[in-house]
């Protein structure tokens, strides 16, 4: 198997950022008014970009806030500490990160998709969205779907379960990663090898005047930056503007793909064809490792030449002429790679666990590198505060979801949320804290709901205590070698709930009455919120009455194959000396349409083999997160801005004069 980072390799990911002397409290009235900022401004620009073009403004909301922030500083001759650089980027980071499919926004993105699926076509076909709780969205033909609005008294349960969730939710993460870092990076030393990395670029702007002159990420960014507004223009800019004035706003680029299936359906029968003219898939193939781009290329010219064959043989038997993308990539799941996705994930839920205990083993022979104490003035809270709130909060999930869901097995997910949550949470902390990977049982909650036994929808929009909470313990660790207290995360997650709640509430609320979401105005939604929904009716159907749906994508023996496809390509990858991101790459390629990772090994060929060499190899690794923050820091501002223009431009045409 591969090597994994050993005990003699703890010293050198320490030394990348070192913990600090000194703790400091990064929260003060800089941090208020930045939250604010990123709410009331930022907030609105991530939806609209995430249904226009299915990007995120994550990051160019923490730039755009970090670098203002710091210039009005610099202006006023004072400068941000670096704990309130990181509770900038920390509170901008979560106000705008995605939930769930291509949704940014906050708390309520949550209720905009429950709407959706009422009334998705697939959903009543299927008998689903009859089925649908009325706890999760209104039922379909209510006035408050009509009306398009959640001043109604039919979303008054919904919104009081979704508050409900965001704070349980807050007290579950930190209870159970606060346990988790103290027992990796504390008592047993680990060196989350990923975590300085992260820290460093999230305090890269606490920089000096002198610094900031003779720093090269300025320019780089500004170089980035200026690509994703000149680009941004086209491909968001105006679609945005001529929405805001047509019925059906005009696409310079085509968003998010063109399609091309039906006109090679001829020579390439149940494949899905096409690309995407978005410039931010080649900037990712930069930023990517090669050879997770190359597996995935890799992945997308065996889907091409096996798709025909497949469907010759009658395996892919379901694909008519005439899919377009959506509906071809859809039942070639339901028929074959849906099952053999699952065999691969397996495999490497496998290859995680033998990693662990590999170093489990290294570790047991070799002396342990563990901390005499912890770091004075860290601010940590007491052990038993962390256990209670993990205990109250997933205590309270299965009394609330005891009422919501009716015949709800509560011994069965008390195991669930009690034992095998912070089992598999511990074993994914270990394997980041050593090899910076994530680590996690495939479609173990969707299983779960499955072997409980549960009848109809409910219980799949209920709140159920399922997370994997390992990569939190990274987290606590990012805030440690920033020298941030952790009292200052606690205060920034007590400001940031009352933030998100409501401006999520207002933005979506009228951004939703500018149009039905999805609909033309959000080209990217039209599109690809059928797929996404389709897969998801998929699971839901195995307990709905749908079985056979479901019972269809279900098959054991190509799970089987693509669980043994996966452990004999890492294996023979690992005695061959090759790079075992190969296979990775290949996973992740299986679950993606060839539509966007053509574009990425386009950017991979000319990173590795044009701008590296010109640049110099070590050069063009510091500048591709850094030109690629800032590509998405200028695309944001075009989405803030069409944002802008539309609220402007429909508020005005329903003035009466």
């Amino acid at each position: 198997m591969a090597r994994q980072p050993g005990q003699d390799q703890f010293d050198e990911y320490r030394h990348l950022m070192e913990v600090p002397d000194r703790f400091e409290d990064g929260f003060d009235i800089k941090t208020v008014v930045g939250a604010l900022f990123v709410g009331l401004v930022m907030l609105p620009g991530s939806i609209y970009l995430g249904l226009m073009a299915g990007q995120q403004m994550g990051p160019a909301a923490v730039w755009v806030t970090v670098i203002l922030f710091s210039e009005v500083m610099r202006r006023s001759f004072s400068a941000l500490k670096r704990q309130e650089v990181y509770l900038l980027f920390y509170i901008a980071s979560g106000l705008t990160v995605m939930v769930g499919f291509a949704l940014a926004g906050g708390p309520f993105a949550t209720l905009i998709w429950n709407q959706y699926l009422v009334q998705n076509p697939d959903a009543v076909s299927l008998g689903i969205a009859q089925e649908i709780p009325h706890w999760a969205a209104p039922p379909a033909g209510s006035e408050a779907l009509a009306r398009r609005t959640f001043f109604h008294s039919d979303w008054v349960a919904p919104i009081l379960l979704l508050v409900v969730h965001q704070v349980l939710s807050r007290m579950s993460w930190f209870g159970m990663g606060f346990l988790l870092f103290r027992l990796t990076s504390d008592v047993e030393g680990l060196p989350f090898p990923m975590a300085p990395v992260a820290a460093a670029g999230a305090v890269a702007l606490a920089e000096t005047d002198e610094e900031k002159s003779s720093s090269w990420r300025w320019n780089v960014f500004s170089i980035g930056a200026a690509i994703g507004l000149v680009f941004g223009t086209l491909y968001v800019g105006v679609p945005s503007v001529t929405g805001a004035v047509f019925a059906k706003p005009l696409q310079l680029i085509p968003i998010p793909w063109v399609d091309l299936t039906r006109s090679t359906e001829g020579f390439l029968p149940a494949t899905p064809t096409g690309f995407t003219c978005d410039l931010g898939a080649v900037m990712l193939g930069f930023v990517l490792p090669f050879w997770v781009v190359v597996g995935g290329f890799i992945a997308a010219l065996t889907t091409l030449v096996l798709n025909p064959v497949l469907h010759r043989s009658g395996v892919l038997h379901t694909w008519r002429p005439g899919m377009d993308t959506v509906m071809t990539q859809f039942v070639n799941g339901l028929d074959f790679w849906l099952s053999v996705g699952i065999g691969v994930a397996f495999a490497v839920a496998v290859i995680g666990l033998w990693n662990v205990a590999a170093s489990l083993g290294r570790r047991r022979r070799s002396p342990a590198v563990v901390r005499s104490s912890r770091p004075e003035g860290r601010g940590d809270i007491p052990l038993w505060v962390a256990v209670g709130l993990y205990v109250i909060s997933t205590a309270a999930y299965l009394v609330l979801c005891s009422y919501l869901v009716e015949g709800f097995r509560l011994a069965f997910f008390a195991a669930y949320g009690f034992l095998y949550a912070p089992m598999v949470s511990y074993v994914n902390a270990r394997m980041i804290g050593m090899t910076g990977q994530f680590f996690g049982i495939p479609f173990a909650r969707e299983g779960a709901f499955i072997l409980s036994g549960a009848q109809g929808t409910s219980i799949w929009f209920a709140p159920i205590p399922a997370d994997n909470f390992g990569g939190y313990a990274q987290r606590f660790r990012e805030i440690e070698l920033t020298g941030t207290r952790f009292s200052s995360i606690i205060k920034a997650e007590l400001l940031m709930l009352p933030i998100a709640l409501v401006c999520s509430f207002i933005f979506w609320q009228y951004v939703w009455r500018l149009a039905p979401i999805p609909s033309q105005s959000y080209p990217f939604a039209l599109k690809f919120w059928r797929l996404h929904a389709l897969n998801r009716l998929l699971w839901i159907s195995s307990t709905s009455g749908g079985a056979p749906l479901f019972e269809q994508a279900i098959n054991l023996k190509y799970i089987a194959g693509g669980m043994c496809f996966g452990l004999i390509g890492y294996g023979a990858l690992s005695v061959l000396h090759m790079p075992v991101l190969l296979i990775y790459g290949f996973i992740r390629g299986m679950g993606q349409l060839p539509h966007f990772i053509f574009p990425e090994i386009i950017g991979a060929l000319l990173g590795r083999y044009w701008l590296s060499r010109r640049l110099g190899r070590e050069r063009w690794r510091k500048y591709t997160p850094v030109l690629f923050a800032g590509y998405l820091c200028g695309v944001g501002l075009i989405g803030t801005v069409g944002i802008a223009v539309t609220l402007i431009a429909k508020a005005v045409s329903t003035l009466p004069f």
